[in-house]
């Protein structure tokens, strides 16, 4: 990486004190604290006007490193299992991030408001320029590596991004599309190659100056966005506010991460997520914890252990497909250096794996339950008896109820749509919008409530249970995957005259994707095993390859239905055998 270098020395910043302040009546007033997000969290205190995450957060962090306040520990701990390393106190990561900062504005000639593609996968530059973005007003959209050209494309031009920024295993997916995308004007590269074409981040940072101040953005001014798979057409852009995501997730890292400054964290997710944000980058960095990364392109159960094992990580977080891959292990052989707290969320946990997983290692699973656009809903947390199948109780601030089609709140033991209670206002916590799509940002209100899509069902005593999707989306190991997708991308191949994609059961990863194919005439006697891979295949290079249909029936007929959806509900229903 072109970090390296950094290790050996601290960097010397000695521009203006950092953190932002108040004004009232023209008096300086102390900058926010973390009691003051938390007790704005509980809806004690209103918003600010003015917020901005770098600014207010993490650069008071490394005012409190100067000064005593937090323990010597990094805030950023990188690892490839290869021997490099990252170490980044909170003022290095100030200076560096401004340092990007400047690449940002100066070179790429980006301006506050312009969108950011950022396609990179779990390297030190991840949080660096999500960080940079920040500091100067950008609006950071993360893309899993995943990606391929066709959803690339999509993302590029809905979002009208004006920049991107890879790792050299996209450029030629970007190149391939590029005259397409008529509003992007700068491509970045992270790579210690050059490449024809596009401009070099390391090269651009190693002249850039580090002395760049902090935009002072809105609490509302636009942030991040995240592509969002929904039943039909094309993902949603889920946009978050400074304040949703900076202020927001401030609960969720005392109570249900149970972090504190002296906590180092180690959250598995995907960079491409929201996962990633709440657990390496806000909830996290608001505790003032260090955030743990290792590089691992590809899961290995062994590198995985071995890591726990070597290094003082007290907080897991990943998806229940990890655990239940880890418990298939021996681990009464593994002595975990200083883990203490483990959690999981992305898809249901099942209560076997966490039984197991106690058995094994004396540790609880907490897990939690939230969404892309309001962040997390319930949670198992620590203090609270957890009663396994459940996803927990409601957290703060939410109010969240089982409700009918109607809006109407259900009694305990009733399965209904998952709803969070409206008060007079929106919460700051929700996201503020799907871009351009002002009939399903609408269609997530019914009544006083806001829906979430799910079905589930409340116990008398406050814990909900996760029964399944209210729509056609598939979750499997903890990515979304919207069935439309699928069979956009299957309808393309000429063996394939109708299909429809539903969810079926699968021992590790809960749930894959199967697809059901009706076969066009020239195809019915193929060889079935060779016509599987030939059409998995394809959708892995017509869609980001996690989508791919891990099972495939060929049909001589769909069900005949109206609609898609319909369609879908019988095939996954006979799937699930409840037919």
């Amino acid at each position: 990486m072109i970090f390296f270098r950094y290790q050996m020395f601290r960097f010397i910043w000695l521009a203006r004190p950092t953190g932002r302040y108040l004004h009232k009546d023209h008096q300086l007033w102390a900058p926010l604290t973390l009691a003051d997000f938390e007790a704005i969290n509980r809806c004690e205190r209103s918003l600010p006007k003015n917020f901005n995450f770098a600014g207010d957060v993490l650069d008071q962090w490394s005012q409190k490193e100067k000064t005593g306040e937090r323990p010597a520990n990094p805030a950023l701990w990188w690892v490839n299992g290869k021997g490099a390393e990252v170490k980044w106190s909170f003022e290095e990561l100030g200076s560096l991030s401004r340092k990007a900062a400047n690449v940002l504005i100066k070179p790429c000639g980006l301006k506050r408001g312009d969108r950011v593609a950022v396609i990179l996968p779990r390297i030190p530059e991840w949080w660096l320029i999500n960080v940079a973005c920040m500091r100067t007003g950008l609006v950071f959209m993360p893309g899993t590596t995943q990606l391929t050209a066709k959803d690339i494309l999509y993302q590029l031009r809905a979002s009208k991004a004006k920049c991107v920024v890879v790792s050299e295993e996209v450029v030629p997916a970007v190149e391939s599309i590029m005259s397409e995308c008529p509003d992007l004007a700068t491509k970045l590269l992270v790579s210690p190659q050059s490449q024809n074409g596009w401009l070099s981040f390391q090269e651009l940072f190693q002249s850039a100056s580090a002395e760049h101040s902090c935009v002072e953005t809105g609490s509302q001014e636009p942030m991040a966005i995240y592509f969002t798979s929904g039943t039909t057409g094309a993902p949603k852009m889920a946009q978050h506010s400074q304040s949703s995501l900076g202020i927001g997730y401030a609960l969720y890292g005392r109570y249900w991460l149970d972090l504190k400054s002296s906590d180092i964290i180690w959250n598995m997710s995907d960079t491409g997520w929201i996962k990633a944000a709440i657990g390496s980058v806000f909830s996290s960095w608001l505790q003032g914890a260090c955030v743990f990364v290792h590089r691992m392109a590809q899961f290995d159960t062994d590198t995985f252990l071995d890591t726990l094992t070597t290094y003082p990580i007290t907080t897991l977080c990943s998806a229940p497909t990890v655990y239940r891959m880890l418990v298939q292990k021996d681990l009464k052989r593994y002595k975990f250096k200083k883990l203490q707290h483990c959690l999981t969320g992305g898809e249901p946990l099942n209560p076997e794996v966490l039984e197991q997983w106690k058995a094994q290692t004396g540790l609880e699973l907490y897990e939690g339950y939230g969404q892309t656009e309001v962040g997390i809903i319930c949670a198992n947390q620590k203090g609270q008896e957890i009663k396994p199948g459940s996803m927990g109780k409601a957290v703060q601030p939410y109010d969240v109820q089982i409700i009918d089609e109607n809006g109407n709140v259900l009694p305990p033991g009733k399965e209904g749509e998952i709803a969070l209670r409206l008060q007079t206002t929106r919460p700051f916590c929700f996201f503020s919008e799907y871009v351009d799509n002002p009939e399903k940002t609408a269609a997530t209100i019914r009544g006083n409530f806001y829906v979430t899509g799910d079905r589930g069902v409340m116990d008398s005593d406050g814990y909900f249970w996760f029964v399944g999707r209210a729509d056609d989306v598939i979750i499997s190991s903890g990515y979304r995957i919207g069935p439309f997708e699928v069979e956009s991308a299957l309808i393309e191949h000429p063996a394939v005259v109708e299909s429809a994609v539903v969810s079926s059961p699968d021992p590790i990863r809960g749930e894959v994707v199967k697809a059901f194919v009706v076969l066009s005439a020239p195809f019915k006697s193929s060889n079935p095993e060779k016509l599987t891979l030939e059409l998995q295949d394809h959708v892995k290079k017509s869609t980001a390859p996690y989508k791919y249909p891990r099972k495939v029936e060929f049909v001589p007929e769909l069900p005949k239905t109206i609609t898609g959806k319909i369609k879908r509900n019988v095939l996954r229903d006979h799937e699930w055998g409840r037919t």
